[in-house]
Parts: structure tokens; sequence; C-alpha cells
């Protein structure tokens, strides 16, 4: 095990393989913060390589074994294999080598209070409205978040020593290597099966997850969910629940939709109702995930006004229905969505949208989630007009020619009449440009990069 001690600097210079990646990047930056010598590589340059390299990062394009010079630890991130060259030259040279959720979970050691927010769906919007409650509730937090919060500058931001914010990732068992003192689990769904091995394995992972908790600490949890309750029993740490009713510790009730389908509610701790919250980002599925900040940060003693406050001043991180622009009276938004669950609650979230057509552009994200959940994907498009898929983004992956998004198409024809596949930006651009109306809505749908079809629209 690495000792690694933020203020002595025994170990000065940490290389990071994989640095663009929006966590690793975020521990670069905040070693750099604490004065660290951080170099890195990736294969391409991109706005976070940059930032990195104007706060004194050296970064370099592409990966080779020149790359490492006179480092004390490599750090990689889980999309780095075997075979890469910076990895074997650090195994020839005897140099420590950590994954990224080790460097994380030794970072989290050294704070007060660490909090971790865990699921399957809403890391990135509950970890963002957690920060910006504590950020503005003057507690000073250390936050990273993986995605862009434009109230923190980016994804990441250092303060104090007593609380550091970050995301917990179930993938390969990542939040495994994590030291929380506060734990959030929001859901537990079937994903990532081409590390897990079912929907039991994923359920024993998030029960591992949260008996990383101290005795002193605490665990918050949706109780709404059955396979969270499921493994509640077997928690030592104080345990939270929340819920939609008053079976949970605590409840909201009297969910009200704007005009923007940006919802209120009212919060009960038991009996006592704390007040009502009103919310800048849309969708019943952010009730939920603001409920679980709400509970996580009264527990560390905000005050109700100030939760109240800074929860309402939330506008939602990049990718989580952005609001792109319009054109000739039409709307874009992009989401982040890419799961079934997922797509559902987004498309249910745009249904509160004042539209004419809403239409759905979605890039399937990777090959073993595609061909897992096919069913599943097929039957979660039921809240839109007209539905575009196009190719299936690879991510990590490599393609066997086992699935297409054109076995997607064909299992959703059944379903929706306006199911059309296209297989690049250019013409699914052309398209809707050509097929749209006025104020239809266009939500491009996916984690890889189908936002570039919208700013093609508007760039047009």
């Amino acid at each position: 095990m690495i000792d690694f001690d933020l203020d002595k600097h025994d170990i000065n210079h940490v290389h990071f393989i994989g640095i663009g990646g929006i966590s690793m990047s975020g521990i670069a930056e905040v070693l750099l913060t604490f004065d660290y010598n951080i170099s890195g590589s990736d294969m391409n340059a991109s706005k976070i390589t940059e930032k990195l390299m104007k706060k004194g990062a050296h970064i370099s394009i592409g990966h080779h074994e020149d790359n490492l010079n006179h480092c004390d630890l490599v750090v990689y991130t889980a999309a780095v294999k075997e075979d890469n060259p910076e990895l074997i030259k650090a195994h020839k040279l005897n140099i420590p080598i950590i994954s990224r959720a080790e460097m994380l979970g030794l970072l989290m050691k050294k704070f007060k209070t660490s909090i971790a927010v865990s699921g399957t769906h809403g890391k990135t919007t509950t970890t963002s409205m957690v920060s910006i409650i504590l950020e503005f509730s003057n507690f000073n937090p250390t936050i990273l978040v993986g995605g862009e919060l434009d109230q923190i500058g980016g994804n990441v931001k250092v303060g104090g020593r007593d609380y550091f914010v970050t995301e917990a990732c179930e993938y390969v068992g990542s939040f495994l290597k994590f030291f929380p003192q506060m734990g959030i689990i929001l859901n537990i769904d079937e994903d990532h099966l081409d590390y897990f091995k079912d929907l039991d394995h994923i359920i024993k992972t998030f029960e591992a997850f949260a008996k990383l908790i101290p005795q002193n600490g605490s665990l918050i949890a949706f109780k709404d969910d059955p396979h969270i309750e499921k493994i509640l029993q077997n928690i030592n740490c104080n345990v939270i629940t929340y819920g939609s009713n008053n079976g949970c510790e605590y409840w909201c009730n009297n969910i009200k939709f704007d005009s923007l389908g940006h919802p209120s509610f009212d919060v009960f701790h038991k009996d006592l109702h704390l007040g009502n919250f009103q919310l800048n980002v849309p969708g019943k599925h952010n009730v939920y995930n603001a409920l679980a900040a709400i509970v996580c940060c009264r527990t560390l003693g905000v005050p109700i006004e100030k939760i109240v406050k800074n929860l309402k001043s939330f506008h939602g991180t990049h990718r989580r229905f952005d609001l792109m622009g319009t054109f000739d009276e039409i709307t874009i938004v992009d989401d982040y969505a890419h799961h079934p669950t997922e797509i559902k609650a987004t498309l249910e979230a745009a249904s509160q949208v004042p539209h004419n057509h809403l239409w759905c552009i979605f890039q399937p994200h990777t090959y073993t989630r595609t061909k897992a959940l096919l069913n599943d994907f097929a039957s979660s498009f039921g809240g839109a007009d007209k539905i575009i898929i196009t190719d299936i983004y690879a991510a990590r992956e490599k393609d066997t020619g086992e699935i297409h998004s054109l076995d997607l198409v064909q299992e959703m024809q059944s379903l929706h009449e306006n199911v059309t596949y296209i297989d690049n930006f250019e013409k699914i651009a052309t398209y809707i440009k050509e097929n749209a109306q006025p104020k239809d809505l266009i939500l491009t749908m996916g984690a890889g990069d189908i936002y570039k079809v919208g700013k093609m629209l508007l760039d047009q």
C-alpha cells in the first residue's frame, strides 16, 4: 500500500496515464494545487488537457515510454490496458503503480469528512447539488465531480480539508478503494455487464461499498429501491433512509411542475415539515437526487434555509438536460442518458417542457451494454414522438460484430412507428433540418459525442 501524504511530498512527481479523463484530471488538478510535479499522457488533446497545461502540468499527446521521466508514482485509468508502453516501462523501472480509484481513495483519507455519492444513475447531478449547497453555505468543500459545473468553474474545486465531495463509481468495483465517512446510494440497476456477472453481483458490490463506512459514519439510502432496502439490514453504520413516503426517515410529497418542467416539493423529516423546495433542473428523478442532497447536507449541519436557497440556485451540469440553443424556433437539449432507466427519466422530464414534437437522437454507448440490455433499450423510448438511432459509441471496447444499432432499431420497430437509423452526424443534422418543425424539441442523448449534432445544427 502506498503511503501518500498531501503535505509531506515524499512522493512528489506523479504521472497520469489517461490524464484527460474527467476524474483523472480532477485528481491531477488537486495535486497541482498542493505544488506536486504533475505529468501525464492522453490519446487526444482537449480543453481539459489545455487547462492542466496552463496550471503547470506537462502533457504528452499519445502514449509512449519516453513520456515516463523520473516520476515517483504512476496513476492509470481503467481504460488503460496492460500493453500500454508507459505502464510496461513503469513495471520495468519498479515505479509504484496504482489505479485512479486507489489514488482517489488515498486523497479521501486526508480529509476529515469524505462524502461519496454512489448509484447507477444520478451521481453527477447529486454530487453537484451537495457541492453547491456546501460551497455557498461557507463549508468550503474540496470537490471532484464527473461533469462540468459552471458554479465552480469546471469539474474540480480545491477548498479546505474538512469536507471532500466526490462521485463513487461502481464500475470494476472502483468505489471499494474509497474511504468514505458518509456515503449515498441513489439506486441500484443492471449496468456495466462487461464487468459484473449479474444483478446480484452488482447488489453485493454496493453492499460492500456501504460496509466501508465506519460505525460513526452515515449511509444515506433511497429506500424506494428494493435492491437498496435488501442490503440495509447488513450495514453497521448509521443508516438514514429517504424516499416517497413516511416509511422513510426523510420523505417528500406534493410534487408539482412549472411550465419548464422544474419541480417543487415538500420535504419532511419524520413528522416535521422542513419546507418547500424548488429546483431549476427538470424531472421527477431530480426530486429524489435533490432529496438525497438535502439529507446529506442537513446531516452535516447546514441550516434548512440555506439548503433551500442554494439548491434553487443549482442549474445543472453540462450534458444533463443541457439547453444548447434554438434555431428556427426549434429547441435543442443534450443529455448524457445512456441506460434505459435514464432514457425513460429524461424523456419524462422532457415531456413536461412545452413542445410540438419530441425528437430523441440516441447514440448507444458500448457494445456490451447495448447487447445485454437490448430489450430494455427498445422499450424505453415511449415518451418520444420521433426517434433516430445512430452507430454505437465504442468507448473502451472493440467491435466484435455481435451487435449493431440496426439490431436495436429492429427491436424497436414493433413498438414505435417513427424510428430511423442514420449512420453519421452530418446526415442526422440534415434530416432534422429538413423535417423538424417550429416548436419541436430535439433531444440528443448518449454518453459519447452525440452532442456534436446539436452543435452542427446551431452552427448552420
